[in-house]
């Protein structure tokens, strides 16, 4: 076989996940095995490198073949000093990852935050696939995000572009304070935890709502239930739906991309989110901005972050 093969790294606080790709993003193989936090940084470091050469052993490939390894994690990283600057999940603070797996590897290392590199997975071989230009939502606990332009992640002048769950989007007067310390942030609103919030709030004031009778809110059961027809569920998600594409309608006047891809554990919602989205973006949205403009659903799951990962030697 003389084709190339990339191999992404997913860099998880229980979990390394590894999977081979062909230069197209077709992810062929994969492997997985447990990070080993508390053994030290390391143990995790080394069986980064146990498993991205498990991998490559036992797929059809050589280890010729393999063009580079990329790694995605969720932390600060310096890209283009290779250095992972705070990671606590895994315990690493100003780790010099990319040179020590360089040099243990004998092969070009690349690293990311998890949300660009899960956002390059998406514009290479996922939803956006054969798109240049597009911009990446993960709505989970959190709202993460990756722009992609000109088909490559765009990391601005401190490596920090793309935190679009830190856009501030809700008035004043509605607004409360995000994580990150300052008010109104999408993430407040338009994650998981920020529609389990609101529904808790919901039943607090006393709220005709179904809700009121679920032991643990989830944001599965704010969705079910407003696709029941719970007045309260569907303001709440018609309220997350809202403030989600005023966001992108500021995105769009500011980068004019070509498709805003939705994914992680709230994207599962499906129409009763999308659809409330989209009218919102188009309403808020000057047409020019917004003519050929797909919003879609993300297609690699889990994936995602290993594909974009690889797809760093190529597409950064």
């Amino acid at each position: 076989m003389s084709e190339k093969i990339y191999v992404g790294v997913d860099l998880g606080g229980t979990a390394i996940k590894v999977g081979i790709c062909d230069e197209h993003g077709q992810l062929m193989h994969t492997y997985e095995g447990p990070t080993e936090v508390d053994k030290g940084v390391d143990t995790v470091i080394a069986n980064i490198e146990k498993y991205v050469r498990h991998i490559v052993a036992e797929s059809p490939y050589s280890w010729e073949q393999l063009e580079g390894v990329g790694a995605g994690v969720a932390g600060f990283t310096n890209v283009r000093e290779g250095i992972i600057v705070l990671a606590p999940n895994i315990g690493f603070r100003n780790v010099a990852i990319r040179s020590i797996l360089e040099e243990r590897l004998g092969k070009p290392v690349k690293i990311d935050n998890d949300a660009n590199v899960a956002a390059l997975g998406e514009a290479w071989a996922g939803a956006g696939k054969g798109v240049d230009n597009c911009v990446c939502y993960t709505l989970g606990t959190g709202v993460g995000g990756g722009l992609i332009l000109n088909g490559k992640i765009y990391q601005g002048f401190s490596g920090m572009a793309g935190e679009l769950g830190h856009v501030s989007v809700v008035p004043d007067l509605e607004a409360i304070q995000c994580g990150c310390g300052k008010m109104g942030c999408v993430e407040t609103v338009s994650s998981a935890t920020g529609i389990i919030r609101m529904a808790k709030d919901a039943v607090e004031r006393g709220d005709h709502t179904s809700l009121a009778l679920v032991d643990k809110i989830a944001a599965k059961e704010v969705f079910d239930a407003a696709k029941a027809g719970d007045e309260v569920a569907l303001r709440i998600v018609n309220r997350a739906a809202f403030y989600l594409g005023k966001s992108m309608a500021a995105v769009a006047a500011v980068i004019n991309p070509e498709m805003f891809i939705i994914g992680g554990g709230v994207s599962k919602a499906g129409n009763i989110l999308f659809d409330e989205v989209r009218t919102v973006f188009a309403k808020l949205t000057p047409e020019p901005l917004q003519e050929g403009v797909k919003i879609l659903e993300a297609t690699l799951g889990n994936n995602a972050g290993i594909v974009g990962a690889a797809g760093l030697l190529l597409r950064s």
